[in-house]
C-alpha cells in the first residue's frame, strides 16, 4: 500500500469499487514491503510491474481508499492495493481494445491458466 496520502481530495469510498471481486489485474508498479507482510523484509519486493492478480476481497481505509487483497499467483503473494496501482485486464473500455486491435486478443489469455482454482470454470 505505497503512496497512502491523507491529503487526497477524492473520496473513493464515496463511488462503487473500481474492481470486482475475481477480477483479473495487473500492478502498474513494484510494490514493496511497508512491514505489514509478514515473513518478508521491510523493502522487499512482494510484486513485480506487469505481474497478475486476481482480486480477493475489497475493504477499506481510513474511510476514504478502498483497499484490493490481489492474489498474485506467480509470486504466490496476497497483497492489499489501492485502485490506482492496478489496471484490470478484464474490463478495458471498447475504444482501448479498438486501439489494441489485434493484440486486444492475447489479453484475453493472461493469467487464465494460472487463475486460483475457485476462478477456473
Amino acid at each position: 500500500m505505497a503512496d497512502i496520502n491523507r491529503d487526497d481530495d477524492v473520496i473513493e469510498i464515496a463511488f462503487p469499487p473500481r474492481f470486482s471481486y475475481g477480477e483479473r489485474v495487473v500492478a502498474r508498479s513494484v510494490i514493496r514491503n511497508d512491514g505489514t507482510y509478514n515473513g518478508k523484509d521491510i523493502g522487499e519486493v512482494l510484486v513485480n510491474r506487469g505481474e497478475i492478480g486476481y482480486v480477493t476481497n475489497i475493504n477499506t481505509f481510513l474511510q476514504q481508499f478502498y483497499i484490493y487483497a490481489v492474489d498474485f499467483v506467480d509470486s504466490g503473494h496476497r497483497v492489499g492495493m489501492r485502485a490506482k496501482e492496478l489496471c484490470t485486464l478484464d474490463k478495458l473500455p471498447e475504444d482501448v481494445l479498438g486501439q489494441l486491435g489485434e493484440k486486444a486478443a492475447s489479453l484475453r489469455g493472461l493469467g487464465k491458466s494460472r487463475a486460483p482454482r475457485e476462478n477456473q470454470e
